[in-house]
């Protein structure tokens, strides 16, 4: 039985909490695919289970809460967090100095970014935490401003495409490569303005 099917039964089961549960746990860098879950929120919704608007509250929520508690880890516990196990595996030393040299090089947009990277969401947020150079809201804002991005895209796409299975999961690899598309486009009209500033900042100094 594929993760699909395993997440949209124990979802038809019990609705929102299941959810939410589900999307708790992928924070903890627990290997369940977040797209997928939150695919399964939309089916669900599409087959009359739920409401999915109300799905979709639920799927920020759950994303949010997941990762703040990563981040808040690492803040309260500081160093001491990598004495914990499950963290010291998902977290180990090569990836802890990797994710600080990203934090000296691009700042503040590293935690935008890591919300597409699976493997590496969770040591992102930790070591967010741990820096302490970022405040909660500061995250939280950019955080959420990401999720905001594919957050609907699979709830909603698992609603339309809940009685077409094989053409739901077309648009959802699909859909991958998309948000990927508008996330590099956006990072890069970032980068663009950034260097005008910067251009226009030193023409003014000259």
């Amino acid at each position: 039985m594929d993760t699909l099917q395993i997440l949209l039964d124990f979802f038809t089961g019990y609705g929102y909490i299941a959810v939410f549960t589900v999307l708790l746990v992928c924070g903890f860098g627990v290997p369940i695919p977040e797209d997928i879950t939150l695919v399964a929120g939309g089916i669900i919704s599409g087959l009359g289970y739920t409401n999915v608007h109300w799905m979709f509250f639920v799927g920020m929520a759950g994303v949010l809460a997941g990762d703040g508690i990563m981040f808040t880890a690492g803040r309260v516990f500081g160093n001491r967090v990598l004495k914990f196990r499950p963290i010291a595996r998902i977290l180990t030393q090569e990836r802890f100095e990797a994710v600080q040299e990203k934090f000296e090089k691009y700042g503040n947009w590293v935690l935008f970014v890591a919300r597409f990277l699976p493997g590496l969401r969770s040591p992102i947020f930790i070591t967010a935490g741990m820096t302490r150079r970022i405040s909660y809201w500061r995250f939280l804002v950019m955080d959420g401003f990401a999720a905001l991005i594919s957050v609907p895209v699979w709830v909603y796409l698992g609603y339309y495409g809940a009685a077409n299975r094989e053409w739901l999961m077309t648009m959802v690899h699909r859909g991958q490569a998309g948000i990927l598309a508008v996330v590099a486009a956006l990072l890069l009209g970032v980068a663009f303005v950034w260097m005008r500033r910067r251009r226009q900042h030193q023409c003014v100094k000259k």
